[in-house]
């Protein structure tokens, strides 16, 4: 391959006393020398995968199953629901009847919405680069008329936009108080017609995502993304005091009357649901104990609570009346996954409480549709799926080193020998759920075949099964990784030299270090908005403040030792390696598309081996929750191309 070249530096870095050379970090910054090597990197990319693939039947391809794609759902007020639909939203009084568009979008992607509790106003989050970074717009939902808005930049849309006050007089939100890079932001209280001020919350930090929950008679405080604690209460309009601020599980529910009922796995690793009295936070009733099944959250319709759990991975959802008792279940349509936010603090921004369950639900061949329910009622389809894979699941085990049996789910065409995509992610608490991918969906659609593998790291199997890979321990998902390709290969269900790797953000780092570690086991590794240098992530506020969670601290030196053990921008030595397409997104805030570019640059030069190392980094993409459609498209159809070329498919 004839790469773009790339110079190296003389850098050494001393991270904690320990010297660290940096032979690319001139790729760090964001310079016209840079810009120029990462357009003819993406021009490279292009001309080799598309070499000998029909770059048109691939995208038709793509786009016959992005059809499926997860909707966004509607949210309800005073009578209407709200939802988007083409570059608007409409206001309709049936979660998808025939209703009338409030906002229209000249340009960007619609972070999130929240209408007012009465129905009259609503409020929008608008990314206009593909970065997350939005900005609240105001509109009368009557007349359309847009009304003045907050100037704060929101980092995402993780705490889910706005937090309206039960009279609608305005509404709480969790800001940046500087630039996106410095990562310092704050919570604010905006009224309508009267402005803007910070709200200061007696805990917590100014990196720590903080959502506010009001009800007529208490407000609860909640933070930690991954793992929600509500750390302040108070009553309307007096002073905030600290509720429960030292606890490391999770805590994560909704303001009844006066009680917080939440979904905890505080001495329950699968969790259970509580009532703590919000004027005693020691006064906790247990509603729900610890089953066999995974609670994740709680929603509320009516005057009923619906719960959501896992059941070996499989979506299953309970009904419990204000008591937490137990009155219902919801007949949900297969076997497959709910939609649901990545993060337990995102799912607590859930507004007022609708008449009906609202949810979209898909399986690992079939998309996504939107079904409604009410208590003792049918299960309704409010939009059918519509799209089936032509494929079988199968269910598998593998056993990782330390004996624990590693769960994966087989999505085959039934072509015998055929390669196989191996989707991972195991991090963060965040569980992969058996649901419809359009990308995967289309891999195997064109002859391939899918293997999900549910790593510990993740949040499939509860508390326990998260934090055994999680900080000191992290090396453990990469074991189970290495665990699920060898069995696949011993028992026959892959064949070595037709085996690929996928995984984005944290799973591409997942990636990284299966293709540094262990290079005889891919055909092809397509890490996607790739974390991939750990300690120059240090450096990054946003990324520094996520490392020192979920790996450990970069001021001690047995840490950073083993940051450079698990770093795959560190791991790289000269040796062979498989094809690798390292996808990135130019305006990422989470994963900068320079993680990719310093890895592709250092396993450019590093590579003995004929299998080519490409990289593209897409401009207006991010980390791809406000990346535009056609963008996605283009990402997605490169990403598949490259797969085809690598392990032989036709289409």
């Amino acid at each position: 391959m004839n790469y773009p070249p790339a110079r190296t530096v003389e850098v050494v870095e001393d991270v904690a006393g320990i010297p660290v050379p940096d032979p690319y970090r001139w790729l760090e910054e964001e310079t016209p020398e840079v810009r120029a090597w990462q357009r003819e990197q993406a021009a490279l990319a292009t001309s080799v995968i598309f070499d000998g693939v029909d770059r048109d039947a691939v995208r038709d391809l793509v786009l016959a199953y992005d059809a499926g794609s997860r909707p966004a759902l509607p949210r309800y007020a005073a009578g209407l629901w709200f939802r988007a639909s083409g570059s608007g939203v409409v206001a309709s009084g049936l979660p998808y009847g025939e209703g009338r568009e409030v906002l229209s979008l000249d340009e960007g992607v619609l972070s999130w919405l929240a209408p007012s509790p009465d129905g009259r106003v609503l409020a929008a989050g608008i990314c206009r680069d593909g970065s997350e970074h939005n900005t609240i717009r105001l509109v009368e939902v009557d007349s359309g008329r847009p009304l003045d808005g907050p100037e704060q930049v929101l980092h995402s849309a993780w705490v889910g936009g706005v937090s309206w006050l039960p009279d609608s007089s305005g509404f709480y939100f969790f800001a940046l108080t500087g630039s996106p890079e410095e990562f310092q932001q704050a919570v604010f209280v905006h009224r309508l017609g009267t402005g803007t001020a910070p709200e200061p919350v007696p805990v917590g930090t100014s990196k720590e995502y903080t959502l506010i929950q009001a009800s007529t008679s208490w407000e609860v405080a909640s933070h930690r993304v991954g793992s929600p604690i509500p750390i302040a209460v108070r009553r309307p309009g007096q002073e905030w005091r600290p509720f429960i601020t030292d606890c490391a599980g999770t805590i994560a529910g909704h303001i009844v009357g006066d009680h917080y009922v939440a979904v905890t796995d505080v001495d329950a690793p699968r969790g259970r649901v509580v009532a703590i009295a919000l004027d005693d936070p020691g006064d906790w009733t247990e509603l729900v104990p610890e089953g066999d099944t995974v609670l994740r959250s709680l929603t509320p319709v009516g005057d009923r609570l619906y719960l959501s759990e896992f059941d070996q991975v499989f979506a299953r959802v309970r009904i419990l009346d204000q008591e937490g008792k137990v009155v219902g279940e919801v007949p949900l349509p297969g076997r497959g996954a709910l939609s649901a936010p990545f993060f337990p603090l995102t799912g607590l921004a859930a507004g007022n409480p609708a008449p009906c369950f609202v949810f979209a639900f898909s399986t690992l061949t079939s998309s996504w549709g939107v079904y409604g329910h009410r208590p003792g009622g049918e299960l309704d389809t409010l939009v059918a799926p519509s799209v089936t894979l032509d494929a079988t699941i199968e269910e598998g085990r593998a056993i990782a080193p330390d004996g624990a049996a590693v769960p994966y789910h087989v999505v085959s065409g039934g072509s015998p020998g055929a390669p196989v995509l191996v989707s991972a992610y195991g991090a963060a608490n965040v569980p992969l759920l058996p649901a419809y991918q359009p990308d995967l969906a289309a891999f195997v659609a064109a002859g391939g075949t899918l293997v999900q593998a549910y790593l510990r790291g993740g949040g499939e199997f509860g508390r326990d099964w998260w934090l055994a890979a999680h900080r000191e321990r992290k090396h453990v998902r990469d074991a189970d990784l290495v665990a699920v390709a060898e069995h696949l290969i011993a028992t026959g269900q892959a064949t070595a030299g037709r085996l690929a790797l996928t995984g984005g953000s944290d799973g591409g780092l997942m990636c990284g270090v299966a293709v540094t570690t262990r290079p005889d086991l891919w055909r092809a590794v397509l890490p996607r908005a790739p974390l991939l240098d750990l300690i120059g992530g240090t450096r990054d506020p946003y990324l520094d403040f996520v490392i020192r969670k979920a790996w450990g601290d970069p001021d001690d030196p047995e840490d950073v030792r083993r940051f450079l053990r698990l770093s795959p921008y560190e791991l790289i030595r000269p040796g062979t390696f498989p094809a690798v397409y390292l996808q990135a997104g130019a305006t990422d805030p989470r994963c900068r598309p320079w993680h990719a570019r310093k890895f592709a640059a250092r396993l450019q030069a590093a590579q003995q081996g004929p299998a080519p190392i490409l990289v593209h980094v897409f401009e207006n993409a991010g980390h791809g929750a406000a990346t535009g459609h056609d963008v996605a498209v283009e990402q997605d159809t490169e990403w598949l191309a490259f797969l085809i070329r690598s392990l032989g498919l036709r289409i």
